[in-house]
Formats: structure tokens, C-alpha cells, sequence
């Protein structure tokens, strides 16, 4: 079973699901995960009560969006692969600094202490700035593996790095193998 994150990247999220499908349409057993954010908050993107249902109906599983729903994930709910797309900066940070305050990286975390993969799709508009450092640490912790990524608009945004969607489940498929895809930028 893959554990499916999303976080509060709301312009990614609709990419995420794209990939999601397939994930879904290949038989993969997926078992969904939201922050409160996405779990709660209606934007310019959508409304999360249709990004909910739209989850839930292609996972057939409820999403699980409190810490206490995903405690269990390592010792009594075993995935093969935890996947956080997209991964905002806010999460990369509390994951590179060992913080437990959400659904995402409460499931991070009990997936890293079982020594299982986890893959990060980042979207932040911070990346190459005051998150720069945590990618660095993290790229160095075993069993997390970072999407390809790249500037999306580096004249409007010189700092932002979003990943390439479109590489994630190759991602996914050479993280099993304890690969990281190359290039990452």
C-alpha cells in the first residue's frame, strides 16, 4: 500500500491528483493523507470538500487528516512507500527539523522510523532561499527521495522550485530500489 500526502501547494494539487489516477488505474492500493489545509480550505484552485471526494472516491479510502489517524502508519499500518505531493516549504521544514505537528509528518515520520521510503514532490516558492538548507539536509537522510524539481517562473519568482510531476512515478519506482532519480535540478 503507497501513502498519498498532499499539502497546502493548492496550485499543484490538481497535477498531484492527475498522477494519483494512474497510480489508482495501474491497481495500486492507496491510502490518502491531507493536512488540515487541504483538508479544510476552499481557494482560487478549489473547493476542499471537491478535492476531498475526488480523493476519496479514487483511493476508495476516507482520508485520514489528524494526527491520531496516522499515528498507526509504521508499526500497525505498513506502507511500502509514503509519497507527499506536493510537499510544501512549511513541510520540508518541520520534516528536516524533526517537527511532528500534522497528519503529513506525523506519517513521514512513523514511515522513516520503520527505514521505509518516502518520496517529496516539492512546491515552494522558498526553495532556492530559506529552505534551500533543509533540501540539503534532507538529500543526506536515508530513505527520502526528492522528485526532479525546477525554477517554474525565475524572472516572478527567482526562489520558487516546483517538481516535475511527470517524473513522479519514476521517482516512486526508483526510490523502491533505494535510488534517487538524477538529475534532481
Amino acid at each position: 500500500m503507497i501513502g498519498y500526502c498532499f499539502c497546502g501547494s493548492f496550485c499543484t494539487v490538481s497535477r498531484s491528483i492527475k498522477v494519483l489516477r494512474t497510480l489508482v488505474a495501474e491497481g495500486n492500493r492507496i491510502l490518502p493523507i491531507m493536512n488540515e489545509s487541504v483538508y479544510t480550505t476552499d481557494t482560487r484552485f478549489g473547493a476542499a470538500a471537491d478535492t476531498v471526494r475526488t480523493v476519496e472516491e479514487l483511493c476508495g479510502n476516507r482520508v485520514l487528516h489528524t494526527i491520531v489517524e496516522t499515528e498507526p502508519i509504521g508499526p500497525s499500518v505498513v506502507l511500502d512507500m509514503l509519497v507527499i505531493a506536493p510537499c510544501t516549504g512549511n513541510t520540508l521544514a518541520k520534516l528536516a527539523s524533526g517537527i511532528t505537528d500534522s497528519p503529513v509528518t506525523m506519517a513521514a515520520k512513523a514511515q522513516l522510523r520503520c527505514n521505509r521510503p518516502v518520496v517529496i514532490a516539492l512546491a515552494s516558492n522558498d526553495a532556492l532561499s530559506s529552505n534551500l538548507k533543509n533540501i540539503g539536509q534532507l538529500l543526506n537522510r536515508k530513505n527520502i527521495y526528492f522528485v526532479p524539481m525546477r525554477q517554474d517562473d525565475p524572472e516572478k519568482k527567482p526562489y520558487s522550485l516546483v517538481s516535475d510531476f511527470d517524473l513522479l512515478k519514476k521517482t516512486m519506482m526508483d526510490a523502491f530500489a533505494g535510488k534517487q532519480l538524477m538529475p534532481i535540478f
